[in-house]
């Protein structure tokens, strides 16, 4: 493969756009639109010679972020969390996972190595009253222990707490919070439409307890974690060869496992593993090398968090969408690609989901009809060209190709981190890289995209020994399994 080349299809961008200018020469309007996808897509360039300058940028980031607290862009947050689930874990465990406008409450009954594939579980998905998400901590906390109770309750034959023992939770808590020890962390402030302003600074697993203890439920919050961190013991329970845990979804995240020796600003004693898991915050990763466009800029202004979250803008779920749609913009007001008229409904920021590209760019019919279906039900147009619907599929694998490559970049820095990225001494150590998230999950070219590009990186010989596997529900399964390996009743057994 060349230097410049993108394993990705860009090859067959580039044929598109070339054939489409040719094709349209007789319309000026033509070349214009093609030349501004054209001028888009060199932009994002993400050549193996651009990503590999990515993936030092991040080992880099990382080396700075584990020496010292404060002012670098990514946080490295020592999560507390020094014991992954080996697949020996025994009995009951609860999770609760909150993060959006719904929390799920989940049991699982554990029966050790031999009895992984069969483990018993089961979950409720329970949605929380907008009031709820602007009242007051003790509100919203006595509706989630209301809700565990009722759950608790249901227990059946297959789900049995032992004799003389309570029951024990972990917590999935997706905000940002202040990690104090494996079970108490202090929300530092609230995301995704929640705004309880005397929950802010307050410790999230003694508001919880406070709300279980009212409601008279035996019931010990053993474990505090993020989703990602959760993939990541979910991923070891099965496999003990996972080494990271990586979140493609609405947003993005990584997680790895550290040698505790290599973290300067892990103060205190040394954990008998050895090791600790750090979150990340890889969404907030920046890079003069990163292949940002004036799309990107303008949208990062435009946000809600200017200068911050650079990388996830350009890899996540939530973002992809977007920028497809300011191009798409840009084409309509400047040579009419839409139409005279600039579709209104094109005006309004993130109308165009990510889902939506995602089933544009996999439209395999002659026609492209899921392209036309798509552009009027969500934009009001009712007639566009199939030549017009080509270069949309086009623009739409620009934006998933750089997103994905960006991704596998991030993961080569943390291989290269973990010193993964070579094989020394002849071993042939195995490593996997679980991931989670409905961008990865069902953006299926983003997927195929991620995992070739990462073979590009790693080259033939060394990408034989690591792979990328999907780890479903880590943010659930993970947090109970958690709280199975944080267990207070472990010093007994």
């Amino acid at each position: 493969m060349g230097k410049g080349s993108e394993a990705c299809g860009p090859t067959t961008c580039a044929e598109a756009i070339l054939s489409m200018g040719q094709r349209l020469k007789s319309s000026g309007r033509w070349v214009r639109a093609a030349a501004i996808v054209g001028e888009f897509r060199r932009g994002c360039g993400a050549s193996t010679e651009k990503l590999r300058q990515v993936a030092e940028a991040m080992m880099e980031e990382m080396n700075k972020g584990l020496a010292s607290e404060g002012g670098r862009k990514l946080k490295m947050i020592i999560s507390h969390v020094d014991t992954l689930p080996t697949g020996d874990e025994k009995g009951l465990f609860y999770a609760l996972d909150l993060g959006g406008t719904n929390f799920r409450v989940l049991r699982m009954n554990l029966g050790g190595k031999e009895a992984r594939a069969a483990n018993k579980q089961e979950f409720k998905e329970v949605p929380i009253p907008l009031h709820l998400m602007v009242g007051n901590s003790d509100e919203l906390f006595n509706f989630i222990a209301t809700e565990l109770a009722k759950f608790v309750s249901t227990e059946g034959d297959n789900f049995r707490i032992s004799a003389g023992r309570q029951r024990e939770l972990g917590f999935t808590f997706s905000f940002p919070v202040k990690q104090n020890s494996i079970n108490s962390g202090t929300l530092m402030k609230w995301t995704k439409g929640f705004s309880i302003a005397d929950a802010v600074g307050a410790d999230v697993v003694a508001e919880l307890t406070r709300a279980i203890e009212r409601h008279g439920l035996d019931m010990h919050v053993a474990a505090l974690v993020n989703d990602t961190i959760g993939t990541l013991a979910g991923g070891r329970y099965y496999n003990n060869d996972v080494v990271a845990a990586v979140i493609l979804g609405t947003g993005t995240n990584a997680a790895y496992v550290e040698s505790a020796h290599a973290i300067p600003k892990l103060h205190g004693l040394i954990p008998k593993s050895e090791e600790m898991v750090i979150n990340m915050e890889w969404g907030n990763f920046q890079s003069s090398h990163l292949p940002l466009t004036v799309y990107d800029h303008l949208l990062d202004i435009e946000s809600l968090n200017p200068g911050e979250q650079i990388f996830e803008k350009m890899l996540s779920g939530m973002y992809l969408g977007e920028i497809v749609r300011r191009v798409l913009l840009r084409m309509a007001e400047e040579v009419s690609f839409l139409g005279h008229i600039v579709p209104l409904k094109l005006k309004i920021p993130f109308i165009l989901r990510t889902p939506d590209i995602c089933a544009m760019h996999h439209d395999t019919s002659s026609d492209l009809s899921v392209v036309e279906n798509k552009l009027k039900e969500i934009l009001g147009i009712s007639k566009i060209s199939p030549r017009k619907r080509r270069l949309i599929v086009v623009l739409c694998d620009i934006v998933a190709t750089r997103g994905a490559r960006l991704a596998a970049a991030g993961i080569m820095g943390i291989l290269k981190k973990l010193g993964r990225d070579t094989i020394r001494h002849g071993e042939d150590q195995k490593t996997v890289i679980a991931i989670d998230g409905g961008l990865f999950e069902h953006y299926t070219k983003y997927r195929q995209c991620l995992e070739s590009t990462l073979k590009e990186l790693l080259g033939e010989k060394v990408s034989k020994t690591i792979s990328v596997v999907h780890a479903n529900d880590g943010s659930g399964t993970g947090a109970a399994l958690l709280a199975a390996c944080h267990s207070q009743y472990l010093e007994l057994e």
